[in-house]
């Protein structure tokens, strides 16, 4: 046969993505590329106790179905933790999802018709891009700098837009970025999605993940007119494998994703939902959490040092207070896709991800993400060093 495809699917193409979770399998690869935790502090007893437990509660109630919008008692708890995060909300307020990814898709089929435009930084984070493409948007794309999207050429871009839905940024340790967006800029963010009617869609898998500087409120908590969506995810702070986030948001909002959520699974895994609630019950998360504060730190910082002393000098990077990622600038003419495949990956056996992808409007080819969370210290010295001496000789 010949399949008829939707036109959206033209949208729908391979990712570095997919082929960077196959890269990080291979062992024979020191791989900086997919945004993994580190396996080795993963509540894996804990875990184990957890499922066992809720396998065996009495009714099989954690392997029957549940609520769409998922189980009351983990509703309650994730509205807990985000009104001790200075964002007051309660169960209702808060719709469980398939990861914090599922909230992407959810919004975007909910706001966004063909060439409508979404707001994003520039570069973005490319998971965003994959859920938001079969809507057929347009995209603008804001420039940042060390305080995040600029707000000034916000302005200026949503002055010419009026067909402008939704602004979606990461504000905590931004995906590929790492950087953060300032208290003054989520404040003029806000400001300026009420004087523009736009929706809000706020992104925080790492917001929890912060090893220095000032604890910012969400773009949630400064939201006056119920525009700004809120991801969550216990992916990055417990195990990515249960597949467990959540969205907050007004009622009108909330609605509509709920109606989404029916549609697309019925409801989050019932036993991933009970095992989460349980393991929250039953174990200190902060105390977990300021485990891998600690551990990441150490390891962003053994990532920096490595690469101020093996890295060509006109090779910048960020220097992150959180999160998973610090951005590598290469002088320009240098095209970091062309050099992972013919020399990064076949000689130096290193692999990260080339920053192109990211950007949604005009690819800058020069860039790179590199995750620091998932390797051992002594990988990225090692990866680190073998990137700098190809990279050396290379420039």
């Amino acid at each position: 046969m010949t399949p008829r495809f939707a036109a959206r699917m033209d949208r729908v193409q391979p990712n570095a993505i997919g082929e960077l979770l196959a890269l990080g399998a291979d062992p024979g690869i020191i791989s900086f590329g997919g945004g993994y935790p580190d396996p080795t502090l993963f509540p894996a007893a804990a875990l184990e106790a957890v499922f066992s437990e809720v396998i065996r509660a009495p009714g099989g109630l954690s392997m029957q179905y549940a609520p769409s919008d998922g189980l009351p008692r983990l509703k309650e708890q994730v509205a807990a933790l985000m009104t001790a995060d200075g964002t007051p909300c309660g169960a209702d307020d808060v719709l469980i999802l398939q990861g914090s990814q599922q909230g992407l898709d959810f919004a975007a089929k909910m706001m966004v018709d063909p060439g409508d435009v979404i707001v994003t930084e520039d570069p973005t984070f490319l998971g965003a891009r994959i859920a938001f493409d079969p809507c057929e948007p347009a995209y603008a794309a804001i420039p940042m700098d060390a305080e995040g999207m600029r707000m000034d050429v916000l302005a200026e871009v949503l002055a010419r837009t009026p067909r402008a839905k939704m602004i979606y940024t990461v504000p905590e340790f931004q995906n590929p970025t790492g950087v953060t967006l300032s208290l003054a800029r989520r404040k003029r963010l806000i400001e300026m999605a009420n004087a523009h009617d736009l929706v809000v869609l706020e992104d925080t898998p790492y917001r929890q993940i912060r090893f220095e500087g000032d604890h910012l409120p969400t773009l949630k908590s400064l939201d006056t007119q119920g525009r700004v969506i809120h991801l969550g995810s216990f992916s990055k702070v417990l195990v990515p494998g249960l597949r467990v986030g959540w969205a907050v948001a007004s009622p009108a909002l909330l609605h509509k994703m709920k109606l989404l959520k029916l549609a697309a699974d019925t409801q989050t895994s019932t036993l991933n939902m009970a095992a989460a609630s349980l393991f929250l019950d039953r174990h200190d998360l902060s105390a977990h959490i300021d485990l891998l504060r600690a551990a990441y730190r150490r390891k962003k910082d053994v990532m920096l040092d490595a690469i101020r002393r093996h890295f060509p000098q006109d090779v910048a990077v960020t220097d992150p207070e959180g999160g998973l990622f610090t951005w590598a600038s290469f002088p320009e003419g240098f095209d970091a896709t062309a050099f992972m495949r013919d020399v990064a990956l076949p000689k130096a056996r290193v692999a990260y991800v080339p920053g192109g992808s990211f950007f949604p409007v005009t690819e800058r080819p020069n860039h790179a993400r590199f995750n620091y969370s998932a390797q051992s210290e002594a990988r990225i010295e090692a990866g680190i060093a073998a990137l700098g001496a190809a990279l050396k000789a290379q420039m």
